[in-house]
């Protein structure tokens, strides 16, 4: 079977730039998945995700997208896009992901698919809580979320 990594990355001391992990928490707060998915709060770990994401066959990336738009837009990114993300620097962690997924594919242990979601911040000062304007898209971030990874033929189960 695949193994599936649903990964969560930024500081959630930064406000907005923790809206990878906060949706992370969202994740395990609301549903249940089989053990060939793995919901992976990766913080700010960087390089040091590798050992975390070997094996793994599809990625779903959750975070702080800074593209430009207003805060709060949506961001969604497949196949051609995901390299277009990387070659824009738009994330506050492609850096650290990027190198990951090189070394990756140098250990012949390729992501066969990364899909990445975000959010536009609207603030990176330090605080805990996400502003009104990104809290405002966890809801419509997890619906996308789920229908990805039922896409990807996983049985989500909610926690009622």
């Amino acid at each position: 079977m695949e193994k599936i990594t649903v990964l969560g990355i930024g500081n959630i001391l930064l406000q907005d730039e923790g809206f990878g992990v906060r949706m992370i928490e969202e994740l395990h707060r609301c549903y249940r998945f089989p053990d060939t998915v793995q919901v992976l709060d990766g913080g700010t770990l960087g390089l040091d995700l590798l050992s975390y994401l070997t094996g793994t066959d599809r990625l779903l990336v959750v975070d702080a997208v800074s593209g430009g738009r207003p805060p709060g837009s949506f961001y969604h990114f497949t196949g051609d896009e995901v390299k277009s993300y990387f070659q824009e620097k738009v994330s506050l962690h492609e850096l650290g992901l990027k190198d990951v997924l090189a070394a990756l594919e140098i250990l012949g242990e390729p992501v066969k698919e990364v899909v990445i979601l975000g959010v536009e911040p609207a603030s990176l000062d330090l605080g805990l809580d996400l502003t009104p304007a990104v809290a405002a898209m966890v809801d419509q971030t997890m619906r996308v979320l789920i229908d990805q990874l039922e896409n990807w033929q996983v049985e989500t189960v909610p926690l009622a």
